[in-house]
């Protein structure tokens, strides 16, 4: 039954997403930047969460609401699935998304997406990635864009840490902008290695901003301590599998002598 429901899921979810994004080439062009988001992003992805509730069972509850500043600012999350992308891509609005530049390049989506103001970087060059990411990123905040980042740059299945980049700390310093870290258990419901979709409940927690201290190294590491200590904390209240994997210490990044 799960993969009956699964199947018919992302048969709904492919049409609808070749469908929308060929209607949102044709208007798009002619919307301003925040009609365009609402009518490409929040309108498709909030459609995708609710399809994932209905066909597959999968819900959410969030807690730390209260946390969101008034002022858009980097958010960083650990990433586990594609859920998170849809839903953050309409709780947050509007938001620019660092992105694999290879991704422009899909057929319909990519091109729909190209309009929004991604920060497509080349994952193959840390150098200019970095670069990217800074220049497009304080481009975007001063625009009043939300900038999302997944420090852990590919899907990292329940239990697992994976590496956790400084790219979003780093550009919160330069800023001078704080980070808001949101941690979330969407990999046991929509697994990264296995398609079929299993029900539950999505638990998503906001942190509280976390402020730079400064812009140099020590800051940056700093930063990205603080937001990946509270994301793996908040993964083990909420997952016995993470809890599990964090029986010893998670590595922290080394700070400049």
């Amino acid at each position: 039954m799960r993969g009956l429901r699964t199947v018919i899921f992302y048969i709904l979810l492919g049409t609808s997403g070749i469908i929308w994004s060929c209607v949102s080439l044709l208007i798009a062009p002619l919307l301003s930047y925040r009609a365009r988001y609402r009518f490409v992003v929040k309108a498709w992805t909030g459609f995708a969460v609710w399809l994932a509730k209905v066909i597959c069972g999968i819900r959410y509850e969030i807690s730390g609401l209260e946390n969101v500043p008034k002022t858009p600012c980097i958010i960083i999350a650990n990433h586990q699935s594609t859920w998170e992308t849809f839903f953050l891509s309409a709780l947050f609005e509007p938001t620019s998304q660092v992105i694999k530049r290879e991704l422009l390049k899909v057929p319909f989506f990519g091109w729909a997406f190209a309009l929004l103001k991604p920060i497509a970087i080349d994952r193959n060059n840390g150098k200019l990635a970095l670069q990217q990411i800074t220049e497009q990123g304080g481009r975007y905040i001063k625009q009043g864009c939300w900038v999302l980042i997944f420090p852990q740059g590919t899907r990292v299945s329940p239990g697992e840490t994976g590496k956790f980049s400084r790219g979003g700390a780093a550009l919160a310093c330069a800023l001078n902008v704080p980070v808001l870290p949101i941690a979330h258990n969407a990999g046991e419901y929509w697994p990264n290695k296995n398609w079929i979709k299993r029900p539950g409940t999505i638990k998503v927690i906001i942190g509280p901003v976390m402020s730079p201290h400064g812009s140099d190294p020590r800051a940056i590491v700093d930063l990205n301590t603080r937001s990946q200590s509270f994301i793996d904390q908040a993964l083990a209240s909420m997952s016995p599998v993470h809890n599990s994997a964090l029986t010893d210490p998670p590595a922290r990044p080394a700070t400049d002598s």
